[in-house]
C-alpha cells in the first residue's frame, strides 16, 4: 500500500535511510578495491580529489555543493533529510570503509579476484540504494540531476540517467581517471538489482512503499 510522503517521516524509515547511505558507501569502497572502476560520479570525485590533493570526503561535498545549488533552484521538491546525510556523508563513509579494506587485502590479484570484488560491490551498493531509495526522505544532489533534466525536457528518466552517468564517465576519463569494466557493470546491474531488493527486503523492513513519480 502506498503512503504518502507528505506524512512525518517515521523513525524506521529514518533509520533505514542512514543505514541505506552507510551500505551504499560500503559497496562504492568495494568497487574501488576491485580496480575496475565505480560509478561515474564516484569515478569523477575520486580523480577530482587525486587532482586536487583533497581527500574524498571534501571533494564529495564540493562536488555536491554545486549540484545541491541547482536542486535548491529548480527542484525543490526533491529536497529532504536523505539529501543532506548523502551529500555531506557519502565522501567520508567510503574512505571510512575503504582504508581498512585496502589495508587488509591488498591489491586484487588477479581478473576472477576482481570479479568478485565487483559481483559483491553490485550486490552490497544495491541493497543500500534499495533502502535508501525506499525510505523516500530526499533525493541526493547528484540523483537530481537526472530527474531534473526528466522533468524540464521530453526525455525519459532512463536516458537522462545515462546521459549523466555517461557524461560524468567520459570528464573522468578524460581527467585520467579509472573507468572500466567496473563501470559499465554498475551501469547495468545496479538497477535490477534495487528493483529486486525493493520488494525482496526494503519495503518490508521500512513498511513502507514510495509513492511513484
Amino acid at each position: 500500500m502506498s503512503i504518502s510522503t507528505t506524512q512525518k517521516p517515521t523513525t524506521r524509515r529514518i533509520v533505514g535511510m542512514v543505514v541505506g547511505i552507510v551500505i551504499i558507501g560500503l559497496g562504492i569502497a568495494l568497487f574501488k578495491q576491485s580496480h575496475l572502476g565505480n560509478d561515474s560520479i564516484s569515478a569523477l570525485n575520486m580523480r577530482l580529489a587525486e587532482l586536487l590533493g583533497i581527500s574524498l570526503g571534501v571533494q564529495n561535498v564540493a562536488t555536491n555543493v554545486l549540484f545541491f545549488a541547482l536542486e535548491f533552484w529548480f527542484g525543490r521538491k526533491y529536497i529532504g533529510l536523505g539529501t543532506f546525510v548523502n551529500g555531506i556523508g557519502m565522501g567520508f563513509i567510503i574512505t571510512f570503509f575503504y582504508d581498512p579494506i585496502a589495508a587488509a587485502f591488498g591489491p586484487a590479484a588477479s581478473l576472477p579476484e576482481q570479479l568478485v570484488w565487483v559481483v559483491l560491490a553490485v550486490l552490497v551498493t544495491a541493497l543500500g540504494a534499495s533502502l535508501y531509495q525506499t525510505a523516500d526522505l530526499g533525493i541526493a544532489p547528484y540523483d537530481y540531476l537526472s530527474l531534473g533534466l526528466r522533468d524540464y525536457t521530453h526525455f525519459q528518466y532512463f536516458g537522462c540517467r545515462v546521459f549523466t552517468d555517461a557524461f560524468c564517465a567520459l570528464l573522468c576519463w578524460l581527467l585520467g581517471g579509472l573507468v572500466g569494466l567496473g563501470t559499465l557493470i554498475c551501469a547495468f546491474c545496479l538497477g535490477p538489482f534495487i528493483q529486486f531488493f525493493n520488494g525482496l527486503v526494503s519495503e518490508r523492513v521500512l513498511q513502507y512503499k514510495p509513492e511513484k513519480a
